[in-house]
């Protein structure tokens, strides 16, 4: 399946919170995603999808879970895309641009509001843009103004 969408999502204020958010809303929306970020980032948003909303789960796992686990789980965290089961939704929370993102059917970026990582936000996009991918930017700062 090739990739048709790119979606920068910038100025997001807590990026482990907002992917909850994310996460949340995709599988409501019945998409698998898929999250990958450093170590630390995937422990947080591991913890996170337990415990941000008191009435609301996520199923999510790692990718070290069991093939059962992982073939029920509509959200997989992982540091390395190319254990992914499906590739629906990619989402990323690292530096760097991924490897095999040009699986997905989606890829949407999150973007912090600290100048280093959107500084290597820019170089993403420069990236993805060179291929030719069509980029929608969502500024949340934009919409908090309003």
């Amino acid at each position: 399946m090739p990739l048709f969408e790119v979606d920068f999502h910038s100025h997001t204020p807590v990026k482990v919170a907002y992917s909850c958010w994310l996460s949340r809303y995709a599988v409501s929306s019945g998409a698998k995603v898929v999250v990958t970020a450093g170590a630390n980032d995937l422990q947080m948003l591991d913890i996170a999808l337990w415990t941000f909303a008191p009435l609301e789960f996520v199923p999510h796992c790692r990718a070290f879970a069991n093939a059962a686990v992982l073939a029920a789980s509509p959200v997989m965290l992982t540091d390395a895309v190319s254990a992914a089961p499906h590739q629906q939704v990619l989402v990323n929370l690292g530096e760097q641009v991924p490897d095999g993102f040009e699986r997905f059917e989606r890829l949407i970026e999150i973007v912090g509001t600290q100048d280093d990582d959107r500084l290597q936000a820019r170089s993403r996009w420069k990236h993805y843009a060179d291929r030719g991918y069509a980029i929608t930017r969502h500024d949340l700062a934009a919409r908090s103004s309003n």
